[in-house]
């Protein structure tokens, strides 16, 4: 696999270790930081495709790094590392482009395949998303760049060719929100538990947009997340 390197930022010395063992089979050079300062002095120096970051670290944490990465570099990849089911402040992780999250504590394959889903989405071409997988994919590329109209487009796409899959309402759903319809927002977290009854992103997002919980944040489905358990 051909890809930029990859920067690993968290300030736990074994989530670093374990992230860099973990993508030593793809063969992609890593890099790490402790914290959010050594981050941005390194994205100063190097050319990285791809931030695998913490979001709570001390001092600077892990949304101001998201924030400021997305003034100088605004399309590299990033995917969020939490210890936190319920994403605390996925909205605006959202608005500044980033969709992919893995939670704590997380297996080395999980890792490996969202790490390769998100390269190989740099690849994927319109023209070659005519299945529901490629759909997603292409919606979550227009995320990262902030293309949110197209964004929706794609999921909606994604909807007409498999409308039996709470994903795409759930995204959605997200998508909406973001854009401030929260009842079009609701409509679809509505769609998606009609469809799976058990899918706990959806049911997250409904309870917290209807008031029935508070101080939670977007739940996305992502990898690492559980959707049987509570968090």
């Amino acid at each position: 696999m051909e890809a930029k390197p990859v920067l690993i930022v968290d300030d736990e010395k074994n989530i670093r270790m374990t992230l860099a063992q973990a993508l030593e089979p793809l063969e992609l050079e890593t890099a790490t930081a402790v914290n959010g300062e050594e981050a941005l002095s390194k994205l100063e120096h190097k050319p990285f495709g791809l931030i695998l970051l913490d979001l709570k670290m001390p001092g600077m944490d892990g949304m101001e790094v998201l924030r400021r990465v997305r003034e100088s570099r605004p399309n590299i990849n990033v995917i969020i590392i939490t210890a936190h089911g319920t994403i605390e402040s996925a909205v605006e992780a959202m608005r500044l482009g980033a969709v992919d999250f893995i939670q704590k504590p997380f297996a080395p394959k999980e890792i490996r395949e969202l790490v390769r889903k998100v390269l190989d989405r740099d690849s994927l071409r319109a023209r070659q998303a005519t299945t529901y997988d490629a759909r997603i994919e292409l919606a979550k590329r227009c995320i990262n760049d902030r293309q949110f109209d197209a964004a929706q487009e794609h999921v909606r796409q994604a909807i007409t060719t498999d409308a039996t899959k709470p994903e795409a309402f759930n995204l959605l759903g997200v998508l909406l929100e973001i854009g401030g319809h929260k009842l079009e927002a609701q409509k679809n977290y509505r769609a998606a538990l009609a469809l799976d009854p058990t899918y706990k992103p959806a049911d997250e997002n409904l309870s917290r947009t209807v008031g029935l919980i508070s101080g939670g944040g977007i739940s996305l489905g992502n990898a690492g997340e559980s959707q049987e358990e509570p968090q």
